[in-house]
């Protein structure tokens, strides 16, 4: 495919085209091209939006039979981000996941996956019957943190379970870190087995020398990517890009059916095709500037006392080889406060809002959409923390458990498809310590579970669990959202 064509946007201006060429609509959706949009909503977004709201009309293409300007998108999309094929999503990343293991696991195979995997996965788990085998990514006790699982880990798996169908590994993590992807996609190919990856945070990998490789350059068969995280895509689009012959390509679109809508959304595919556009031809630069700003904000918080900074790891860490540095991770421990506290006074008091709170720190997204103003903002709020700490303080649990020990390192006592579709009873939580989980409970974001459906309950995860709600954290996943009772397989 020509360079030049990088530069255009087949799926975008088919759109374009469509909305600027009114027509009598006698078919969905039912506002008719904004006519009958109602009058708040159309004044808050504007016409031209629903105008461009359309269905899949002759001139569009079928999402899941592209012929025309979702195909070109899409091919275009493959040569920007270095895929053999692309598919657009607009179920967003979890789509992309659960069709992954759809298409590479069926009832009673086995997948090896990390522990600290997305929520996602989990769902793939149930609707394929996969069997998970978890491995334990490696644990900073410094920051409190789950990085990436290890080669040798990998490698134990595959050893002990040499029947596996895939091995799937995230990278990079929510905070940025990224684990020895090369190693462990020679280990999954030596086993003749793909290597699937949730790649959520990393699209703009492959646009800068300066950030760690992405998947596919790394030996990945499957990767996933939130293209709305970090890149210029609308809530919800992503795209999941394949290589090699590791991948049944045929079934991979046959299960992306089964999980993606079929009216999917032109604004989110048309967004996915500009978001392309932009980065093949200006990626480079603007991603050059969002480092500058990244390590300005990097270096000048660092320096505030009480706060510290996630830094490029050592050469010898293991499951941390190489960090995003558009990724700001803060700790703020030392002020006495939690995470999440920092994050009510941010949001509430000084008007900077953090991607992600957690017990002992903040992750924050600098991505192209970044302003010096931002980063100065972001700065001058970091300065005045700590007095808004004291003020505010209340400390942390002598002894907060780490979010590591809450994660069960056992087997799982039945499948998450059997546990998903078993008989239950639903219990007081203080009842629940040694049954088995019918539900996948966990803090959002980052949306990793602390218990999975179908393992044993331990006292550990709860008293997590716990700890996170009482300190301002969101719990999902659980019938209760008050944590007071839990959904257990009955015995």
């Amino acid at each position: 495919m020509p360079k030049d064509s990088q530069a255009t946007t087949p799926l975008l201006d088919a759109l374009q085209k469509c909305a600027g060429k009114p027509d009598a609509p006698f078919y969905a959706p039912g506002h008719k091209r904004g006519q009958g949009t109602p009058q708040r909503l159309a004044d808050f977004l504007g016409l031209p939006v629903f105008q461009a709201d359309l269905p899949e009309l002759p001139e569009l293409d079928n999402l899941f039979a592209p012929e025309g300007a979702i195909a070109e998108a899409q091919q275009l999309a493959a040569a920007a981000f270095g895929a053999a094929q692309t598919w657009f999503l607009v179920n967003g990343s979890t789509a992309g996941i659960i069709a992954s293991i759809l298409a590479t696991c069926g009832a009673g195979d086995k997948i090896i996956l990390p522990r600290n995997a997305h929520r996602s996965a989990i769902s793939g788990l149930i609707l394929s019957g996969a069997i998970p085998i978890f491995v334990n990514p490696e644990y900073d006790p410094a920051w409190d943190l789950a990085h990436s699982i290890t080669p040798a880990a990998v490698a134990d798996a595959l050893a002990a379970h040499p029947d596996a169908k895939a091995v799937m590994m995230l990278y990079p993590t929510y905070q940025g870190v990224c684990g020895d992807l090369p190693a462990i996609a020679e280990l999954a190919h030596r086993h003749n087995i793909p290597l699937l990856v949730d790649e959520a945070h990393g699209p703009h990998f492959a646009f800068h020398p300066d950030l760690p490789s992405s998947a596919l350059s790394a030996g990945a068969d499957l990767t996933v990517q939130s293209i709305h995280k970090v890149l210029a895509a609308m809530t919800q689009a992503s795209m999941l890009h394949v290589q090699g012959n590791r991948i049944n390509r045929h079934r991979l679109a046959q299960a992306l059916q089964l999980v993606q809508s079929t009216s999917p959304s032109y604004l989110l595919l048309a967004s996915l095709d500009a978001a392309r556009q932009q980065m093949a031809t200006e990626g480079k630069q603007l991603l050059t500037q969002t480092l500058q700003l990244a390590q300005e904000a990097r270096a000048r918080i660092a320096q505030i006392s009480g706060l510290s900074v996630l830094e490029a790891p050592a050469p010898t860490q293991a499951g941390f080889v190489a960090l995003d540095a558009t990724r700001l991770t803060v700790s703020v421990a030392g002020l006495g406060i939690t995470g999440y506290q920092a994050d009510e006074i941010l949001h509430q008091q000084l008007g900077v809002t953090a991607e992600l709170p957690s017990l002992r720190q903040l992750t924050f997204i600098i991505s192209l959409g970044n302003t010096a103003a931002d980063i100065e903002r972001l700065v001058q709020a970091f300065t005045t923390l700590p007095d808004y700490a004291a003020e505010n303080k209340a400390t942390l649990s002598p002894t907060p458990p780490p979010q590591h020990s809450a994660l069960s390192t056992q087997h799982s006592a039945l499948s998450p498809r059997d546990a998903f579709f078993a008989a239950t009873e639903t219990l007081p939580v203080e009842q629940t310590c040694t049954r088995i989980s019918a539900e996948s409970v966990c803090p959002y974001p980052p949306g990793i579970p602390v218990l999975i459906a179908g393992e044993t309950i331990t006292a550990t995860a709860l008293d997590y669990l716990q700890q996170v709600q009482r300190n301002g954290g969101t719990i999902t996943g659980c019938s209760d959202p008050n944590l007071k009772t839990l959904k257990v397989v009955r015995e």
